[in-house]
């Protein structure tokens, strides 16, 4: 089960991606957080035998982020849903934080990333309503992205990292302007970040 549920995971997201023809809400929204489900039980299967708080702060992340996938429709909604994904994440990653000073360093970049992104972002949010929200938001992503890189866990930090790339085009071509294929990139890093995220849980020792 645990070599087929990849593969599972892959073609459902395919499915979703590309092949999923016009349908009613509900049934676009099944197929829609159907991998997320997928990667929950994959993750689950991925648990080693003495658990410690990341492995399930990243189980009730990942169960948070498919109530978001569910509930973006009504924005804020969806948002806050993720939010709460991403404390979950960060709170996780944050205790198994293992120092280095080379990993430090990496704040700068995605400091000065997220300002990039963000000013944008920021800038051109009609709806004056929504600039709390999606601040508060952007930066609990990025705290999230640099305590993934700072557990030393790679999986993790690709995980994160994939995950700022998707929502950076989603945001982007939610606010600012179209981003050619964007329906299809979000997703893509979407799953895989989520994915990777699922994977790390085996790679965390079993000590806070």
């Amino acid at each position: 089960m645990l070599r087929i549920l990849p593969w599972v995971v892959v073609l459902s997201a395919i499915f979703y991606i590309f092949l999923l023809p016009n349908a009613p809400i509900a049934v676009e929204l099944f197929f829609k957080v159907l991998p997320i489900i997928l990667i929950i039980l994959y993750a689950f299967y991925n648990l080693p035998e003495r658990k410690v708080f990341v492995h399930y702060a990243i189980i009730i992340g990942l169960i948070f982020s498919a109530i978001g996938d569910i509930t973006l429709q009504w924005f804020v909604i969806g948002l806050t849903s993720f939010l709460i994904a991403h404390i979950f994440y960060l709170i996780g990653f944050f205790i198994q934080w293992r120092s280095s000073f080379v990993r430090t360093l990496t704040l700068l970049p995605i400091v000065i990333y997220a300002y990039i992104i963000g000013n944008g972002v920021l800038k051109s949010i009609t709806d004056q309503s929504l600039v709390v929200p999606v601040t508060l938001y952007m930066v609990m992503l990025s705290v999230m992205a640099w305590s993934a890189v700072m557990t030393r866990n790679m999986y993790a930090a690709i995980g994160a990292i994939l995950f700022v790339i998707s929502d950076s085009i989603l945001a982007w071509n939610m606010f600012v302007t179209d981003v050619p294929y964007s329906s299809v990139l979000i997703m893509l890093f979407y799953y895989s970040a989520q994915f990777f995220i699922a994977y790390s849980i085996k790679y965390f020792n079993s000590e806070e």
